[in-house]
């Protein structure tokens, strides 16, 4: 059994940028195990531009951005294994994986991180009616096809869910010469960045429609039409509504899920919210020694964030190693409760001894709301109210804690995130 002071389970955005960050901390053994035949993960498929402003200052594309890392991790020279699944971690962090080269193996991992990115969410998860005629993609899918592959999926689209993807493949699709009839949305508010909705529908004069949903599917060998309706506040279709589009291809945008097979199979806990796992202020999962970054611990909106929090957990991960493996799961840190307004918040827990001087909090919101405060509270007493003029389901959100402030206030045991009215 090969040993290695930290294995990273996914080659992409979230996994590259943990691996130069731990190298950048003095790590010398360091693996990435990905199951594609290549590095870089989704980036690789998003050509439009719009990545790295935050990162690099400048506008790049998917692959662009991706081949910034990828050339780090080339001139750090760490170590990778492409077309490998990793198939079990253990407890004490046994790395059983599989690939065509090795067959089956094990490695020893001083430390790991979890970097498997996200998945969209099926059809099957969906409860729409209707055959399975040919037709009908996921968002991802289509834009493989079209960015990748170099097929058409179809010509005239409609689009269910309005998640980034579906946004971003409305505008991919009219450039390819397809007709995008409509933007179907079952939310009353849109679950993609606002940008989007600008560049990628009100440029091209493509509908949004909220608080629709797709009602009937016609077609049994290959689509034909398909009905979409305006549904109530309790999620059901009112009749009456109904609106037929002819079209041979439904591309559905409604939501990524972060791929967490592999952590559940482990033991560690999960949140009902993000369905990634619950972690402290280093990223650390309730196992010891195991790390989460990126789209498997929440979905992300940009990706310059995931690499940000990615490079949290790489310096973490080789702060754990350093320590000679320390377990610090019995050690109580100070409560982050999301409430009234906010969803979630990554991190769950802040230990004092171990946090840096400043910690980036994200969460989301559940509703649209306007000229509202994010307010944070100490215990029961309120020490930040920032003013939004708008917050979205679709946009991440963050405050900063400062430890110096958390260290001042006395009998600190929980910090809540609320959003108030005034």
């Amino acid at each position: 059994m090969e040993n290695y002071d930290i294995v990273i389970v996914g080659g992409g955005p979230a996994g590259l940028a943990a691996a130069v960050s731990a190298r950048k901390s003095g790590i010398d053994k360091i693996l990435i195990l990905e199951r594609d035949n290549e590095l870089g993960g989704i980036l690789n498929q998003c050509i439009h531009n719009g990545f790295g402003l935050h990162t690099f200052k400048e506008e790049l594309t998917g692959p662009e951005y991706a081949y910034r890392f990828m050339q780090q991790v080339f001139d750090e020279k760490i170590e990778y294994k492409l077309h490998t699944m990793v198939m079990d971690i253990s407890d004490d962090r046994i790395v059983t994986a599989m690939n065509r080269t090795d067959g089956m193996f094990q490695i020893k991992a001083g430390a790991v991180i979890l970097a498997m990115g996200c998945r969209e969410r099926p059809r099957g998860a969906l409860n729409i009616p209707g055959y399975r005629p040919a037709g009908i993609f996921s968002a991802g899918t289509a834009q493989r096809l079209v960015n990748i592959e170099g097929y058409m999926p179809g010509r005239e689209v409609v689009i269910l869910g309005s998640g980034d993807i579906g946004l971003i493949m409305a505008r991919r699709m009219t450039l390819e010469g397809a007709k995008v009839k409509v933007v179907a949305e079952l939310m009353p508010y849109s679950g993609g960045l606002k940008r989007n909705i600008v560049q990628c529908l009100d440029d091209f004069g493509i509908p949004l429609k909220l608080s629709h949903t797709v009602v009937d599917i016609e077609g049994k060998e290959h689509l034909s039409a398909v009905t979409i309706a305006e549904v109530g506040s309790d999620g059901k279709p009112i009749p009456g509504t109904e609106e037929r589009y002819t079209c041979d291809t439904l591309l559905l945008s409604c939501g990524l899920i972060p791929e967490n097979e592999l952590s559940r199979e482990m033991g560690v806990n999960m949140s009902p919210v993000t369905n990634g796992p619950i972690v402290n202020e280093s990223l650390e999962t309730s196992i010891p020694g195991v790390f989460a970054c990126g789209n498997v611990l929440h979905v992300h909106d940009l990706v310059d964030f995931v690499s940000q929090e990615a490079t949290l957990a790489g310096e973490n991960a080789a702060a754990f190693v350093k320590n000679g493996c320390k377990d610090v799961s019995d050690e109580k840190g100070i409560e982050i409760v999301a409430t009234e307004g906010a969803r979630y918040t990554v991190p769950s827990t802040v230990s004092l001894d171990r946090m840096n001087d400043l910690l980036t909090v994200r969460f989301r919101v559940g509703a649209v709301y306007q000229d509202s405060y994010v307010s944070v509270y100490f215990n029961d007493t309120r020490v930040m109210h920032n003013l939004k003029k708008i917050m979205a389901p679709g946009e991440m959100e963050q405050i900063i804690l400062q430890k110096e402030k958390l260290k001042e206030f006395e009998g600190l045991n929980k910090i809540t995130v609320k959003i108030e009215k005034e």
